[in-house]
């Protein structure tokens, strides 16, 4: 039963079914949500508003805000039944990629830091509606997230009307671990007063006014929990890497024995890479990060891993329930705050967070691309790996040398789209090696990242475009041939040629 979950009692009579509450859903709005890479997205009302675009009782299109990704009942629905007419800031749905490149949805991708902050300033119009996920309601009408908070802060602040799914499934101990605090735009803005990734700043709740709470809808559908790949030789060999070279940091005296705090990106490379510290010599290791995947919860049973903060919990089926069955040891472990918090150009710089995030290509001089293949087609989305990038005390990107089932390279000569430029990069990892481009000129960083980090099979090929690139300009101080480099993209990275022509 739920009504000890709905704690103010004047709310029951806003309890009615999901397909009474999609109803409230018009043609034209702004629809934002809760829910993060995807965990504690609304579930249920999306589905009912899916099933009557499907049934053919209504038509509508409307903009869909969120944190970050969904999962399939939202994101890939609603492609599917062609109900989003603008998807904004970040997706990883295969239908809704497929949609987002072609004219049918209109997709911004955006920094993940800047979504909350945008909406408040009006840069996207009203917030019409928000529809998220609860596993509580206090007795003041406040709002009790699930296994996210994302942007759920600002979107119950600023929407018109809110339905809320209230998830049964979800475990009521769940209240306490998120840390909600507040941000005030300009010109009242205050510095986020965190200084240590283990402090809470915030209550553990989202206010909101009650008589904006339209519905309340019942769910018990858990999150769509993505399995993780399997440890592999590379990610294993890559996972090594990162271990040394923070090895190598420490010994030079440019990093404490117990690190400094971690971050590391979504997916199952990313996940890869943290696990391999549970074989290293680091302890008493800190995480502020956007997302805590299985790896973070095997650091905290080993003992290594003191605390977890981020704005949502991302894992495996299997990495969930054993969440849920040890809940009890996490809560003073993990700590769930807004993704403007967990974000926050301003506090990951201030903690000096080492940032280790995913490319799909760098180039030779250490741009990189993490959202575009062959720089036109979306793949997922910037996410947060510029907010981290830009500001934190060490720049990690990591990637296999080869792509597309060892049959490319992701070392190129020029990138054919650019999220994070070289200034912003300070080390590439492969499993052929580290890259160190701290303190080296673009000429310098290219013979490194060829020599370090390119695959033995490509590597006479980059050099051989480096050299000729270099002889052509006079040794100019970013070496480019522009017809090469597109070249190196239209005739081998589609067809696997190794010959530049």
């Amino acid at each position: 039963m739920y009504e000890d979950r709905i704690r103010m009692q004047s709310l029951m009579s806003k309890v009615m079914s999901a397909d009474e509450a999609a109803w409230l859903i018009k043609d034209g709005m702004n629809v934002a949500t809760s829910g993060f890479t995807p965990s504690g997205y609304p579930k249920v009302v999306p589905m009912a508003l899916a099933d009557q675009v499907n049934s053919g009782k209504r038509q509508l299109k409307v903009n869909l805000w969120s944190g970050a990704s969904t999962g399939d009942e939202l994101d890939g629905q609603w492609a599917r039944c062609g109900i989003i007419d603008k998807r904004l800031p970040y997706q990883t749905n295969n239908d809704l990629r497929r949609t987002l490149n072609t004219p049918q949805v209109n997709y911004m991708d955006l920094h993940l830091s800047l979504m909350a902050q945008n909406v408040r300033y009006g840069f996207f119009g009203p917030c019409d509606i928000a529809i998220v996920e609860v596993c509580a309601i206090t007795e003041e009408g406040y709002l009790v997230p699930t296994t996210a908070v994302g942007n759920m802060t600002t979107f119950v602040a600023e929407a018109k009307q809110i339905i809320v799914e209230l998830n049964l499934a979800q475990p009521k101990e769940l209240e306490g671990m998120h840390d909600i605090y507040w941000v005030n735009d300009p010109p009242n803005r205050e510095p986020i007063p965190l200084k240590n990734a283990d402090e809470r700043i915030g209550v553990p709740y989202i206010e909101c006014d009650p008589q904006k709470i339209a519905a309340i809808v019942i769910s018990d559908v858990l999150d769509d929990q993505r399995p993780l790949v399997a440890v592999d030789e590379v990610s294993q060999k890559i996972a090594d890497n990162i271990v040394q070279f923070l090895k190598d940091e420490v010994a030079a005296g440019r990093m404490p024995a117990e690190l400094l705090p971690l971050q590391s990106g979504v997916g199952s490379v990313a996940n890869a890479v943290l696990e391999g510290l549970l074989c290293s010599d680091f302890e008493n290791l800190e995480f502020y990060s956007e997302v805590i995947q299985d790896a973070a919860l095997k650091l905290i049973d080993a003992g290594k891993m003191k605390i977890c903060s981020g704005t949502s919990l991302t894992l495996s089926k299997e990495g969930m329930q054993e969440f849920y069955r040890k809940i009890a040891q996490y809560r003073d472990k993990i700590i769930m705050r807004p993704q403007e918090i967990s974000n926050s150009p301003e506090v990951i710089r201030r903690l000096g967070v080492v940032a280790m995030n995913t490319a799909i290509e760098v180039d030779i001089y250490g741009n990189v691309n993490s959202t575009h293949i062959m720089g036109t087609k979306m793949m997922n989305g910037v996410g947060g790996s510029g907010d981290y990038a830009r500001s934190a005390y060490i720049t990690i990107f990591i990637t296999s040398s080869l792509a597309k089932g060892a049959t490319v390279s992701s070392i190129v000569p020029m990138v054919s789209h650019v999220d994070h430029v070289e200034h912003d990069v300070d080390i590439i990892i492969t499993e052929q090696g580290i890259a160190d481009l701290r303190n080296k000129s673009p000429r310098q960083r290219a013979v490194e990242i060829i020599n370090h980090c390119a695959h033995p099979d490509y590597r006479s090929l980059l050099q051989d475009y480096y050299e000729e690139a270099l002889a052509k300009t006079k040794g100019a101080h970013t070496p480019h041939l522009l017809d090469k480099c597109f070249s190196f993209h239209e005739r081998y990275m589609t067809t696997g040629t190794m010959k530049l022509q």
